[in-house]
């Protein structure tokens, strides 16, 4: 069995799970080895930084470690135990998960819990990923991140059209 660790800034209580959202912020996993950059796959990430990111400004929510991984070839160190479930219960609540690389059967339980994942080709500052998540917040959103938005209650979902709009 795996073991999550969830390092948090809290105020004067210990939280079980994740910190309530920021109001009007995207939460964003990013998977890291280091805590500095996007440079992990889904299955194989040591780490998850998780942060709430609005249009001016991103704050660091939590850390989220994990003990067995595999390795970036999608091999179990140990077999028998399912490493990919605790990694997504471990990011519900979470808007976008960003990662070099997620398989097929990870990334549809990440979909299914919600998240949306997006592969990213290349290593990165999280800093990098973080203003770019606000530039395309900052600008016309692509559609499927508006879907996300609306979803999440950042944006607001357009009105259906009536006949009355035009009286």
């Amino acid at each position: 069995m795996s073991s999550v660790r969830r390092l948090s800034l809290v105020s004067d209580e210990v939280h079980a799970s994740m910190p309530l959202r920021q109001a009007g912020a995207l939460r964003v996993a990013i998977a890291t080895q280091d805590m500095k950059n996007l440079n992990a796959h889904f299955g194989s990430a040591k780490r998850f930084a998780v942060y709430d990111v609005t249009r001016e400004e991103w704050q660091l929510v939590e850390a989220v470690a994990f003990d067995d991984v595999s390795d970036e070839s999608g091999k179990h160190r140990s077999e028998g135990d399912d490493r990919i479930t605790p990694k997504v219960e471990a990011l519900k609540g979470c808007h976008l998960l960003f990662c070099l690389a997620i398989g097929g059967p990870s990334a549809a339980k990440v979909i299914s819990a919600k998240i949306h994942p997006i592969k990213v080709p290349q290593p990165q500052t999280i800093q990098e990923v973080l203003l770019r998540t606000q530039t395309m917040l900052r600008k016309a959103p692509p559609p499927w991140l508006r879907k996300v938005l609306a979803e999440a209650g950042v944006a607001k979902k357009k009105r259906p059209f009536e006949d009355e709009d035009f009286k």
